[in-house]
């Protein structure tokens, strides 16, 4: 097979960064920050999924020790204008969602919320064991006006570097030291509205796992998945969005995540991933079920209840 060269053109998509702006008198908005994370905020608490803002560059990642970023780290919770939050939750232990987790949690003194391996991090950075929270699946944790239900998932297939951090994770490390650990579907419920989210952070699942739960809107990891078989996608969609019964999907975890959040985003390319394939598929799914399908805005307060 003809390897293809490039990557997608996001121009194209430009009428899917269609997700309502949230309003000044919205309950609950979301603001995502490439890959897979997301603040969810209604004013008064706040949480947020992985916190990646360092996000290094490929040859550090591949050929050397990787660390957080304390500069990108700060500037990007600035900008976020986040100095609190209620927990940070990283959706599994790979480079791309937790290496800076443990930071934004001291930080903004929040909890750190996830597996073991997720506590692993935190304590290789010195956060105290009751910061940690280490989930049990489908139990539901209540964190300030919200309540989060961490339901067990699979990586989407290649898990490049599987397994679990069983030791305090202290770095520099090499980026394979971050391990897949326990990956999450991340259920989201806002007590005071009512609102419910899923939060899918990597283009995998576990059959049946979400049927008896609900959600009004779904942010779905592509990652990986424009390299599947039709079919998968089509097993991806029905596990997922199709079980909660959403009808918003927003997609997520598209950027190249060796590009720091100072540049303009850009889809991975082909080489890694087939961001067209993915959409394709997805268009006809979302078409055939009457759910809405989107691209988020980075950095923009978003609305996807409305």
């Amino acid at each position: 097979m003809r390897l293809k060269l490039g990557r997608p053109d996001l121009t194209r998509y430009s009428n899917r960064f269609s997700v309502p702006a949230a309003e000044a008198d919205s309950p609950l908005w979301v603001t995502w920050m490439g890959v897979a994370t997301l603040l969810l905020d209604d004013g008064s608490a706040a949480l947020m999924t992985d916190g990646y803002f360092s996000r290094p560059g490929l040859a550090k990642v591949v050929a050397g020790t990787v660390s957080p970023s304390a500069p990108r780290v700060d500037g990007c919770l600035a900008r976020a204008n986040v100095s609190r939050l209620a927990a940070v939750i990283p959706v599994h232990t790979h480079i791309d969602h937790v290496m800076d987790s443990a930071v934004v949690a001291d930080r903004t003194d929040a909890q750190l919320v996830g597996g073991e391996s997720a506590a692993n991090v935190g304590r290789g950075h010195g956060l105290p064991e009751d910061r940690l929270v280490v989930a049990v699946p489908g139990e539901p944790i209540h964190l300030g006006s919200f309540v989060v239900t961490l339901v067990e998932s699979h990586h989407c297939p290649p898990d490049r570097y599987p397994g679990v951090i069983d030791a305090p994770l202290i770095p520099p490390v090499r980026a394979s030291k971050y391990r897949c650990g326990e990956a999450w579907s991340t259920l989201v419920q806002h007590l005071p509205s009512g609102r419910r989210l899923l939060i899918q952070g990597s283009a995998g699942f576990v059959k049946g796992a979400l049927a008896d739960y609900h959600a009004d809107a779904v942010y779905l990891s592509v990652g990986q998945l424009g390299l599947q078989p039709p079919s998968y996608v089509v097993d991806y969609w029905t596990e997922t969005v199709r079980a909660v019964g959403a009808r918003r999907v927003v997609l997520i975890h598209w950027d190249d995540f060796f590009r720091p959040l100072s540049k303009p985003l850009r889809a991975v390319p082909y080489a890694g991933d087939d961001l067209d394939e993915s959409i394709r598929i997805l268009d006809e799914l979302a078409t055939h079920d009457g759910v809405a399908l989107e691209l988020p805005t980075a950095w923009r307060r978003e609305d996807p209840w409305m």
